[in-house]
């Protein structure tokens, strides 16, 4: 299973940063990359600076012939292509795709895989609890409703209708 995580808290060329999850997607599968399912969409207050506007984020499952650090490069194109600027860590942005798990693969080459603070958000694990319930952290064994269970901030993360 290819799990990778979107969010937005500012607005793109596709619109508000539901539009823009929602149309990052469709850019993916004009790519080649195979959408299985994709999570609610979940709100979530910015961090560090709850002030900022808050994100939208999902979790999509999908299938490719690309390798791990082919997709990594195709995910930040397309962050690119949708505005993204990377300034600061933690920076409002337009998009921002993340890969979480490539099959279970380990790795720190090129890509770091699992993705190494993926067991410590809950606007991370809420949705791949929902898509993925089987799924289990190829490192800890864990699976993302165990995970999510232990952070104190999950009472945070609030999915949308």
């Amino acid at each position: 299973m290819i799990l990778i995580a979107l969010g937005a808290n500012l607005p793109s060329s596709a619109g508000a940063p539901a539009a823009t999850l929602r149309s990052a997607l469709s850019h993916l599968e004009e790519r080649g990359v195979k959408i299985l399912s994709v999570s609610s969409f979940y709100e979530t207050p910015a961090w560090p600076n709850p002030a900022q506007p808050p994100f939208i984020n999902a979790v999509a499952s999908i299938n490719t012939a690309l390798q791990p650090v082919e997709l990594l490069t195709l995910l930040h194109g397309v962050e690119t292509d949708f505005g993204r600027l990377r300034s600061a860590p933690n920076a409002p942005r337009t998009l921002d795709l993340d890969l979480l798990d490539y099959d279970g693969a380990v790795m720190d080459d090129g890509v770091t895989l699992p993705h190494p603070r993926m067991t410590v958000r809950g606007f991370v694990l809420a949705p791949l609890a929902e898509i993925a319930p089987s799924w289990r952290h190829p490192v800890t064994g864990l699976g993302a409703a165990e995970l999510l269970a232990g952070l104190p901030d999950r009472d945070g993360v609030k999915k949308l209708a």
